[in-house]
């Protein structure tokens, strides 16, 4: 080839693409306004969610959906006069008081051998104990430094703490009230997830402490460790699993008559508004698995992990509880004070939706059993804590004293209510 002739042709080349990018950037600098304007400019990334995020799996680009959120609670606990006792609504002959207040996210409840109430707390760093005395309402913290120390137990003078990742005890605890011993851990094998952490623990008929480990998240494929309800000896040893399939249960008791376990158990959110429902559980055998992620309500395979499972693999609730109603503290009722219709029924506490538009639950619900143990009937206990689609009020756990009344704990107002039955008496605040 000729390479003078070749030496021409790229000079010329060159010159080509040179006049072009020149004509390129003058186009460009004498573009209309309003024609620079419509060039698409890339949108800034929206920051990542933590990890175990409530909001993970909430759709894109939907108006309704993005209005939902957990529902925060006031950051301080309601003064006594302030609390909504005459809002709530009660069967005939029933009566409520306000038993104690000032105790910010008032939550877990025990009552001890002399009367002690005693109050953990999801968000605090403390465990609270009510005291009645001449009269009188006196609180007092009894532990504190501690890290969500939402649930507790009590048995023999024995109180049993459940923080994110550890259980202690104090022994003797109701002997000086004004001087406990610091508690003492007795178990760590256990997840440090800040999603579905706090914990509900309980003692059963067999002497064993009972605990939830809830999923790591809305709804995810977690680990063997997550998931499930466990037991172990009082002391921390001989850990066993006795559910799985579990999302996140913060009550569960034993039905008196057969000693069977049930519990309640939170289903996943974003799914729909009005499914899947919250569950209340019971256990017949150890090791069954409740469905939680491939199935929920017993009867809706998960539109993620259902693929290849199907419904009937797992145990069915033996109810439904609701869309999102966050059923949370539930006990049998043992006492003699109420109606007869009320023993042995389990009074279960729905501390309310938010993930929904029109929230749901909010209050106290009653379920009477057949004799086999499956559920007969559902009624409402109390109501009111839900006005005009927002919290006035939330409730959380029950327990029963010894008169057979009941005591309920308030998180939003930071409160316990005592709820008993025939002549009203005066309210102690």
């Amino acid at each position: 080839m000729n390479t003078s002739l070749t030496a021409r042709r790229s000079i010329l080349l060159a010159g080509t693409i040179s006049t072009l990018m020149l004509a390129h950037a003058a186009f460009a600098q004498t573009m209309p306004a309003d024609v620079a304007k419509q060039a698409p400019v890339a949108a800034p990334a929206a920051p990542a969610l933590p990890p175990g995020s409530p909001l993970i799996g909430r759709p894109e680009g939907n108006e309704a959906a993005s209005k939902l959120a957990p529902v925060a609670a006031p950051p301080l606990a309601a003064a006594a006069d302030k609390l909504p006792t005459a809002a709530l609504k009660l069967p005939p002959g029933f009566n409520i008081e306000v038993y104690a207040s000032g105790i910010a996210n008032a939550r877990s409840l025990r009552v001890g051998d002399k009367g002690t109430v005693f109050v953990g707390t999801r968000f605090g760093n403390k465990v609270t104990a009510v005291v009645k005395k001449d009269g009188k309402t006196e609180i007092k913290t009894i532990a504190e430094g501690l890290y969500r120390p939402n649930g507790l137990a009590y048995q023999n003078g024995t109180l049993y703490i459940a923080e994110l990742s550890q259980i202690s005890k104090i022994e003797n605890v109701e002997d000086n009230l004004d001087k406990v011993n610091k508690p003492t851990v007795i178990y760590t094998d256990l997840p440090k997830d800040e999603a579905h952490g706090w914990k509900f623990i309980a003692i059963g008929p067999d002497n064993k402490l009972y605990l939830e480990v809830g999923q790591p998240g809305n709804n995810v494929l977690h680990s063997p460790a997550h998931g499930q309800i466990r037991r172990i000896n009082l002391d921390g040893t001989g850990a066993e699993v006795v559910a799985r399939g579990v999302r996140h249960s913060v009550g569960f008791d034993w039905n008196p008559v057969n000693k069977q376990l049930y519990f309640s158990d939170n289903g996943r959110d974003w799914m729909s508004e009005d499914v899947p429902q919250d569950e209340l559980n019971r256990v017949t055998k150890v090791g069954e698995h409740f469905g939680a992620p491939y199935c929920y309500q017993g009867d809706m395979a998960d539109p993620e992990f259902g693929w290849g499972r199907k419904c009937s693999e797992f145990t069915a609730p033996v109810a439904l509880t609701g869309p999102h109603s966050a059923g949370l503290g539930l006990r049998f009722y043992t006492g003699s004070q109420f109606p007869a219709k009320y023993k042995n029924a389990i009074f279960l506490a729905r501390h309310g939706s938010w993930n929904r538009t029109n929230k749901f639950g909010g209050d106290i619900i009653v379920y009477h059993l057949n004799k086999d143990g499956t559920v007969k009937s559902s009624e409402p206990f109390i109501t009111g804590f839900l006005v005009d689609n927002k919290y006035i009020g939330r409730p959380v756990d029950v327990e029963f004293m010894k008169d057979g009344s009941m005591l309920l704990s308030d998180d939003w107002n930071g409160a316990i209510y005592r709820i008993s039955y025939g002549k009203a008496r005066t309210a102690t605040r």
